[in-house]
């Protein structure tokens, strides 16, 4: 018992360690971008600042609101506004993530014995999943992975008041989240508290309308949700739109995998489909890939579900030596899990250092704080703290309405060798060639980065 208390605090302490350390090495060495990075940040920095949260990245004056239904960013307002740097936003997501190991260890302890719900804890801390998450910034979806495991925990041990609560505030974090709150609501209905569960299922479907059709629109510049139109029947089929590219069976292979398939033996896992039948209604492989965020959710479901199943494939027997082969062969899965998890989390999140790091680093010290400076993406989140940083090559020319003929942005950093986003590398290689021609004069070039500043002479 002693055991198993110690190692619930102790891991999610060392998955902090683990999940920031990379994350704040990543940002010290460039690796990180300004979609999503960014973005996130800019948007936190206008709530710590009292204001809307604008992310300029994303387009002159558009607030995030507009984009994604995620108040729940201002939650990190204070925070940042204490310690404004990038770094505020990877540290709190390695915590949130660190902290949905609690209940997934919590409830395999539980149900499988100290040794073996040590294992399933371990498994899930190195889940690809939730590391494909370390390694892509930050996003919003860090705040519904603990929320998720917490309510996920609390329907596996029957208490579905606990379980909506924790649901609930999902809500505030995505707007595709009411498909995963919606679903505890079916859940708790079908587990017989059906006032609770129709009365979720109608919060998830009120809340979902109201963000996509109201408030979203209503901060949108177009005065739409963008993400309506996900995907476009093949064939008139929604069947086939569901389930091919075949691809989207490999992503299917891959959740199940690190279970070894034992989380099908739980009905929690029914709670993964509604998430993961929007993503793979989408034309976009990126939304129903395994790579970025898109599975971290998913993971505290699938995992609690392997402890939830694995308790009762395991129940009515007493003793080792009288189990079926099938039966003991289980018992080894939770053994196993770490094992696979290691190999299926990318191994190499962190590359090799870029040479001349303190050269760059003092290369984008000379644009000044608060300055509008037009930055390729892997060097805007080394400017959102401090300047009002757009896209390049975005903004880089005189408006209509520009004051005296100035370009909005008015200091430009770019990468000696750029990448092909947000637009094909040779015309990120011809906008920067155009820019002594717009008025820009170089200002300082090293480590493989060079500022530009508009000047009138």
């Amino acid at each position: 018992m002693l055991f198993r208390r110690w190692f619930q605090v102790l891991l999610p302490v060392a998955l902090f360690g683990a999940y920031g350390t990379v994350a704040v090495v990543r940002q010290q060495r460039m690796e990180t971008s300004g979609f999503d990075l960014g973005i996130f940040e800019q948007g936190v920095r206008g709530y710590a600042g009292l204001g809307a949260p604008v992310a300029t990245l994303k387009g002159t004056g558009l607030n995030l609101l507009g984009d994604h239904f995620s108040p729940v960013l201002a939650v990190l307002a204070p925070l940042y506004r204490l310690f404004p740097d990038a770094r505020t936003l990877l540290l709190a997501q390695a915590a949130l993530l660190a902290l949905s190991a609690l209940p997934v260890a919590r409830l395999a302890g539980d149900r499988l014995g100290p040794v073996r719900g040590a294992a399933v804890g371990c498994g899930y801390g190195l889940s690809w999943g939730l590391w494909s998450a370390v390694g892509f910034d930050f996003h919003e979806v860090a705040f519904a992975v603990p929320l998720t495991a917490f309510a996920v925990e609390a329907l596996a041990r029957g208490r579905w008041r606990a379980a909506v609560g924790w649901a609930l505030p999902l809500l505030l974090v995505k707007e595709d989240q009411g498909l995963v709150v919606a679903a505890v609501g079916v859940y708790v209905f079908a587990r017989g508290r059906r006032r609770l569960g129709a009365a979720t299922v109608l919060a998830a479907v009120g809340a979902t309308v109201l963000a996509v059709g109201v408030v979203i629109p209503a901060y949108n510049p177009g005065g739409l949700y963008t993400y309506a139109a996900g995907g476009s029947w093949r064939g008139g089929n929604p069947l086939v739109q569901l389930l091919l590219p075949v691809g989207k069976w490999r992503t299917v292979l891959v959740l199940l995998l690190p279970t070894g398939f034992l989380a099908l033996r739980s009905p929690l896992v029914l709670l993964a489909v509604p998430p993961l039948a929007a993503r793979f209604w989408s034309d976009n492989p990126v939304y129903w890939g395994t790579g970025q965020h898109y599975n971290a959710v998913l993971m505290p479901v699938l995992f609690l579900a392997l402890a939830d199943g694995l308790g009762r494939l395991l129940r009515p027997e007493r003793r080792l030596t009288a189990r079926p082969l099938p039966v003991r062969a289980a018992a080894l899965v939770p053994v196993l899990v770490p094992v696979v998890a290691v190999l299926l989390f990318p191994a190499t999140l962190v590359g090799s250092a870029p040479p001349r790091l303190a050269d760059a680093r003092a290369v984008l010290a000379t644009v000044p704080d608060g300055a509008r400076v037009a930055a390729a993406n892997r060097l805007a989140p080394q400017l959102t703290g401090r300047c009002t940083v757009s896209l390049f090559p975005y903004l880089t020319r005189p408006g209509r309405d520009a004051p005296w003929g100035r370009p909005t942005a008015e200091w430009v950093a770019v990468l000696d060798r750029p990448g092909d986003f947000p637009l094909p590398e040779a015309e990120m290689l011809r906008a920067r060639a155009e820019l002594p021609g717009a008025g820009y004069r170089e200002v300082a070039a090293g480590g493989g980065v060079t500022v530009y500043r508009w000047s009138s002479d």
